[in-house]
């Protein structure tokens, strides 16, 4: 095998008489999906990874494990669900390998985001455990209550990135703020009644 075996087409005329790989060849999907996808990734893994540089070093990563699985990614289904969870695992290794909480425990612009949520559970602003609580939630109600409430996106937004419905989005939007006020021992929204929780 020659070196232009391993190195693909090349061209010396880079101005430098070096030669010049060709880029990979990516399929057309899997381009589109970044282009889609790579802005809302990189917002995800900051918010937790507290710097911009960490974030690119860990989206670098899931894209290039999403890459390699593309082809069955595809023929599974649930696209949208399967690579959130790629980032979600990612992200989360990260932080367990460094030993540390999520970034949006101690960023401040982040912290006057969940202000909003202290608010809207109607906890009072030296209430304990409400980062912990967002921590330990189940993957899609984690993911929804991030997206809405700490990055500030919208739910028709939020449904797009999630491959769900609207209506599904908000069902984790309540089902997370819902197990978050149970974790954190807050009274019932008055008015509310107990049917269909638990289901």
């Amino acid at each position: 095998m020659s070196d232009d075996d391993v190195l693909g087409d090349v061209s010396p005329q880079d101005g430098c008489g070096q030669p010049v790989r060709a880029p990979l060849s990516l399929p057309l999907d899997y381009e589109g999906f970044y282009l889609g996808h790579q802005e809302f990734f990189h917002a995800f893994a900051e918010i937790h990874l507290g710097s911009r540089r960490a974030a690119e070093e860990v989206v670098h990563q899931v894209f290039l494990e999403i890459l390699a699985g593309w082809e069955q990614l595809l023929q599974e289904g649930d696209l949208e669900q399967q690579t959130l969870t790629v980032l979600h695992r990612r992200v989360t290794r990260r932080l367990e390998g460094e030993g540390r909480t999520p970034a949006f425990v101690i960023n401040g612009p982040i912290v006057q985001n969940l202000r909003a949520i202290r608010n809207e559970l109607e906890i009072k602003d030296g209430a304990s455990g409400l980062y912990e609580a967002i921590a330990a939630l189940p993957p899609r109600p984690f993911i929804v209550i991030v997206l809405r409430h700490l990055l500030g996106y919208k739910t028709a937004r939020i449904a797009r990135f999630m491959g769900l419905d609207a209506r599904t989005v908000d069902y984790h939007g309540r089902k997370g703020r819902e197990r978050l006020r149970v974790q954190l021992k807050l009274p019932a929204a008055p008015g509310k009644n107990k049917k269909g929780e638990g289901q």
